[in-house]
């Protein structure tokens, strides 16, 4: 994946019950969050899906062209199919497509779960508004609230950043 960092789903769904109107203000920037995530997955899937068939067809070639090479005696279809199958290029492409399948299906999946979310959050604010969380309470200023949420978001970003590139620079390293 060429995301910059391991995506925190959970932490993207939770739902702070003592600041639901902040929880409210900052839906709308989730939702958008958790799209461009899914759109990015559904973007690598297709560039790895890609990739396998063309690794697929670049070996068949090369086995067509130069079937000795591959060890194969008699060239057929079921010969060429097997030793494309066993090569370490297409198992590398394949297993590089099961992951971003696996990850196109689990940001789907949260889009739906982030709309469950925006659910939530309503049924909350129906409960409060039914005073079932009544209790003596100080009103809040939401402006420094809002502002104090929104520093901890930039502080978890700026974390997930650092994870980020330290996990590029050891893939970079394994690759090597």
């Amino acid at each position: 994946m060429d995301l910059d960092f391991e995506i925190d789903y959970e932490e993207l769904m939770s739902i702070d019950e003592d600041s639901l109107d902040v929880e409210w203000l900052e839906q709308p920037k989730k939702m958008v969050q958790m799209v461009k995530i899914a759109a990015n997955c559904e973007r690598e899937l297709n560039k790895t899906k890609d990739k396998l068939a063309q690794v697929k067809a670049d070996l068949s070639r090369d086995i067509r062209a130069n079937p000795d090479k591959f060890g194969i005696n008699k060239v057929t279809e079921n010969a060429i199919f097997e030793k494309v199958q066993t090569h370490k290029d297409y198992i590398e492409a394949f297993n590089d497509f099961v992951d971003a399948q696996y990850e196109a299906q689990v940001a789907a999946g949260s889009v739906k779960a982030m709309e469950q979310r925006k659910s939530a959050l309503e049924n909350l604010v129906k409960l409060h508004g039914q005073q079932y969380f009544a209790g003596p309470k100080v009103p809040r200023d939401l402006s420094s609230v809002v502002s104090e949420f929104r520093e901890k978001q930039k502080a978890k970003k700026e974390a997930r950043a650092k994870i980020g590139k330290s996990m590029k620079r050891n893939k970079i390293e394994r690759t090597r």
